[in-house]
């Protein structure tokens, strides 16, 4: 039996991460198209939270609203630490980090056109 294919979009998902970071606070978040510059999804998130406390918090609850609101379990890495947690949807990866991790990493900046300001 073939897998149905899911009822919403990309976009329906991005929109809906874009909300919930704001709800809970989240600062300074970038989205990043990906489309046509690579399959591992369409779109990148990247946020910060000001503590670990509110890194592992806003993933936990990102998380949770994908699954009850489009069944989508996903998967989850760094939550424990909360300095860096990506959750990655299939279409859209989230990258949420601490401020201090954020700038040492730089991730934006792997992905953005050269001269490019996030958006």
């Amino acid at each position: 039996m073939a897998a149905s294919a899911p009822q919403y979009s990309s976009e329906d998902l991005l929109e809906r991460i874009l909300s919930s970071l704001d709800e809970d606070k989240a600062e300074d978040v970038t989205k990043i198209d990906l489309r046509g510059k690579t399959s591992i999804g369409d779109y990148m998130i990247v946020a910060s939270g000001r503590s670990t406390r509110q890194v592992a918090s806003m993933s936990a609850k990102l998380a949770d609203k994908l699954k009850h609101e489009f069944g989508i379990g996903c998967k989850v890495e760094g939550k424990d630490t909360g300095d860096w947690v990506l959750i990655d949807t299939g279409d859209v990866i989230v990258h949420i980090f601490r401020p201090e991790v954020r700038e040492f990493y730089q991730i934006e900046k792997m992905w953005l056109p050269a001269g490019a300001v996030a958006s």
